[in-house]
Order: C-alpha cells, then sequence, then structure tokens
C-alpha cells in the first residue's frame, strides 16, 4: 500500500514538471499577455513551448507561478539524485558495515528501488523523515530575491557570479530539463519495478537484461 501511495504522490509532483520559469514584471492576469510573456523564458522552449495542459497558471499573480517554479526544480533536483542511486544500488553498490545493529541488518542485505521501504526498520524510516525535515526546514531554503530554486545562501559561489547571464539562463535550463527528464525516468523505473520487477525494461528489450534483487 505504502508503494501505491509513493507512486501516486510522484504522479502528482509531475502536475508542474513542465511549468516554465519566471515571468516578466508587470505582467497582466490575462491568459493570452501571461502566455505571450512565457513563451521566451528559461524553460519555455521547443518543441512544446509555453506548455500548461492543466491550467495551472490560469489567471494566477506571479507569486503563484514563482512557488511551482520552485517545487519544479527541487523535484527536479530530487528525482535526478533517485535516478543516480537507483542505478547505483542495481549495480550491487553498497555501503560497507550495518544499517541496523538491532535488527542485525546489514546494508548488504538491502535490495534496491521501493522494495528497499519494506526492509527499513520503522525508527530507520523515522530518522530518514527527520533528516528530510532538518534539510527542508534548516538548509536547503530560497534565497531571498533570487530566482526560484536558488538556494546558495547566504550567497551565490564565485564561480556562478562570474558567468555572464546568459551563461546562467542556459545552465537553469539544462537543470530544468534534466530535472524533467529525471522525473519521468524515476517513475518510470517505479511502475516497471511494481509490474514485473523489471525497472531497466529497455536494456532487456536490447538483450542486455540488467540483474535486478
Amino acid at each position: 500500500m505504502f508503494t501505491k501511495i509513493l507512486a501516486i504522490a510522484s504522479v502528482a509532483g509531475m502536475a508542474s514538471a513542465f511549468v516554465p520559469a519566471m515571468p516578466v514584471a508587470g505582467v497582466t492576469k490575462s491568459t493570452s499577455s501571461m502566455q505571450m510573456s512565457y513563451q521566451n523564458e528559461v524553460g519555455a522552449q521547443p518543441p512544446l513551448g509555453f506548455w500548461d495542459p492543466l491550467g495551472l497558471l490560469k489567471d494566477e499573480p506571479e507569486e503563484r507561478f514563482n512557488r511551482l517554479r520552485y517545487v519544479e526544480v527541487k523535484h527536479g533536483r530530487i528525482a535526478m539524485l533517485a535516478v543516480l542511486g537507483h542505478i547505483v544500488t542495481s549495480a550491487g553498490v553498497r555501503l560497507p558495515g550495518y544499517l541496523s545493529t538491532s535488527e542485525n541488518l546489514l546494508f548488504a542485505d538491502m535490495p534496491t528501488g521501493l522494495a528497499a521501504l519494506s526492509k527499513i526498520p520503522v525508527y530507520g524510516l523515522a530518522q530518514i523523515l527527520v533528516f528530510i525535515g532538518f534539510l527542508e526546514l534548516g538548509v536547503m531554503r530560497q534565497r531571498e530575491g533570487s530566482f526560484p530554486g536558488d538556494m546558495t545562501n547566504p550567497a551565490p559561489p564565485a564561480a556562478w557570479e562570474g558567468y555572464s547571464e546568459a551563461t546562467k539562463l542556459r545552465k537553469r535550463a539544462i537543470e530544468l530539463n534534466n530535472g524533467r527528464a529525471a522525473q519521468m525516468g524515476i517513475l518510470g523505473l517505479m511502475v516497471h519495478e511494481k509490474l514485473n520487477n523489471d525497472p531497466y525494461v529497455i536494456n532487456s528489450l536490447l538483450g542486455l537484461p540488467v540483474s535486478f534483487n
């Protein structure tokens, strides 16, 4: 049941996955003017351009737009880490030692993907949630006065400040697209794991199956 809820939550989180970037100041709230202002923003690019199929930005103010972009960037970063972690653990890489000494559970005993959730002790899950909450509230915080998703507190690194504005926009677009792809990727891995325990179905179709759990 928990894994089904997790999969549904992942789909819901992708509702904002393709909303483009920050609006131009002074934009009116009419739908046509908003769409015109977004056509050249970060994330609104060929072949889809400005794409808001769920109408999440219809007649919405700038604050709503910034909130959705912030969520999109954050979900993309989490998804990129999730895909990387899935690939690494599927290759058999594990931390040394015990995950839980009371349960006599080694990291090497843990399966990959959603199956791992059923083996983590309750207190282990609680520790994970507390750590995520700490990061959310105390570390990964939006920097005031900057673009949504900028968490370089208290100030961005010197290397970022050295880039031209065109380079900054290009790098932000790259991150957005990689995050969008990763959100779809981790969803596909989870769905195929639950369907037939073969998340790397493309490898199987190419005759290069990946041994999974």
